[in-house]
């Protein structure tokens, strides 16, 4: 005779399903970025993604609900990379400019070996769906921001410490993103001199 579940057991059992469901979220999630880093965020789609993963097709639908669901996630799991292997390595550094050459060291270190296969997630992302308006370029474009805000603080920081002289911190962080970015897509074809030209211009940048 089987013995009676408590609210304890009960509870455990919720859990260990809600954690198991998390991790497969986030596996299926990091492979729609891996897949949109080299078709586009319009390749991605539960079918595609149950084939590659070996997995039903209605087991993805019932974790994300729909193909746009799944493109967000994608983003989502994008940013989180991006954070963990260039942001947050670089805020070891003391703030001011060694913190800002930490993070654009660790910027072209994606440049050298990105974390995903078809290179830079956000490079490819933001050409697919500037001009396509929705709650996908909505989450694009927002990241984009966020990530500029973030250099342009960063940069005012070292010009406090007396760097870059008084120049719009704004300015310098479009510049560098747009230069990164660049190199990003030397990288991807096998442009090793754009690379080494990307990395000069930043170097003149930064004094």
């Amino acid at each position: 005779m089987p013995e009676p579940t408590t609210p304890a057991d009960q509870q455990q059992g919720t859990d260990q399903r809600l954690a198991k469901g998390a991790r497969s979220r986030a596996s299926i999630a990091r492979h729609a970025a891996d897949v949109a880093s080299v078709e586009g965020l319009t390749g991605v789609s539960i079918g595609k993604l149950a084939a590659d993963l070996g997995l039903s097709k209605s087991g993805i639908a019932t974790l994300f609900g729909s193909k746009e669901s799944l493109q967000l996630a994608a983003v989502k799991t994008a940013r989180e990379v991006f954070i963990d292997q260039v942001i947050t390595p670089s805020l070891a550094e003391p703030s001011g400019m060694p913190r800002l050459r930490a993070l654009v060291n660790h910027w072209f270190g994606q440049v050298a070996e990105p974390a995903f296969p078809g290179g830079c997630f956000r490079v490819a992302t933001l050409a697919e769906f500037d001009s396509r308006p929705g709650p996908v370029r909505d989450a694009i474009a927002a990241d984009h921001r966020d990530f500029l805000a973030f250099l342009s603080k960063e940069i005012r920081l070292a010009q406090e410490q007396g760097h870059l002289a008084e120049r719009n911190a704004d300015i310098i962080a479009f510049e560098l993103d747009a230069v990164i970015s660049a190199a990003h897509t030397a990288r991807q074809m096998d442009n090793e001199w754009g690379v080494a030209t990307a990395r000069a211009i930043v170097d003149n940048l930064l004094g």
